[in-house]
């Protein structure tokens, strides 16, 4: 069992920033990152892990384009990440999910991120660093990812449930970025920032609480959830906050909403 949970509240951050094997990636805004970030945190681009293919979003790239950025950050087997980022957590857990689905596992997301950090009172640092280049071996976990063709093959499946990440109006389907509007069949509504104390830097809410929130909308532990939103960048969040809250069986939907309201042979359901 690793030594660094899922969920790393910043002091228990700051006790590690020492360890030999850790990594910590900053993906806030860069002029975020220039005036301050955690220390030691290398700044990484989240636009180099997500391929855009309009209309389509957020899908992921070429296996050579994932090894080669992975392996500039100095990542290898006994390395244990650690992100977070300044929105309250998409962007972060997008770089760790898609880390998962290279087959890399030892990660955490920083609680609240850079706000937390900067609000528990922690020291700051100006300085850039640049990890050591490593041999980034991939090994394909197909076991997180969702595609179009799983969901739709599984749209009767009663072991399958679908989490909806987006806005109220856009599940609802009134509004709209893509031709259709509305939502994948049976999908279950659950806002990413509905997880998030917004009184307390963005960070989850206490794991038990968001459990109880997710049973009472009718999710199963023993079901096979899939989490998307437009991009999966906010249901990335999602993903973690699924497993959190002690939800195995999850994937994340790398194409989405841009790609299912896009796509000519998929179904909707909508209240507009």
């Amino acid at each position: 069992m690793s030594q660094y949970p899922l969920l790393i509240e910043p002091l228990a951050l700051e006790k590690h920033l020492n360890d030999k094997n850790l990594l910590i990636v900053d993906l806030c805004k860069r002029e975020t990152y220039n005036a301050n970030h955690v220390p030691g945190a290398v700044h990484f681009d989240y636009s180099h892990i997500v391929k855009i293919d309009k209309p389509v979003m957020g899908k992921v790239p070429d296996d050579d384009t994932l090894i080669e950025q992975f392996s500039s950050l100095g990542i290898d087997k006994q390395t244990h990440v650690v992100a977070y980022d300044d929105e309250g957590g998409g962007k972060a857990c997008r770089f760790m999910w898609t880390l998962e689905l290279c087959g890399h596992h030892k990660l955490s997301l920083l609680n609240g991120g850079i706000f937390s950090w900067v609000n528990t009172g922690l020291p700051l640092s100006q300085s850039f660093s640049q990890p050591a280049p490593a041999e980034f071996e991939l090994n394909k976990d197909l076991s997180v990812l969702a595609t179009l063709e799983y969901i739709q093959n599984n749209l009767d499946n009663e072991q399958v449930q679908l989490l909806d990440a987006r806005s109220v109006a856009e599940h609802r389907g009134t509004k709209a970025f893509a031709l259709k509007g509305g939502h994948i069949p049976g999908a279950i509504h659950y806002e990413w920032t509905d997880a998030m104390d917004r009184n307390n830097n963005l960070c989850m809410l206490p794991v038990k609480e968001i459990e109880k929130t997710l049973l009472d909308k009718g999710f199963d532990k023993d079901k096979t959830i899939v989490a998307y939103c437009h991009s999966h960048h906010r249901s990335s969040y999602s993903y973690y906050v699924l497993k959190a809250a002690g939800f195995n069986k999850i994937k994340g939907y790398a194409g989405s909403w841009s790609e299912w309201g896009n796509h000519p042979d998929t179904e909707v359901e909508s209240f507009s």
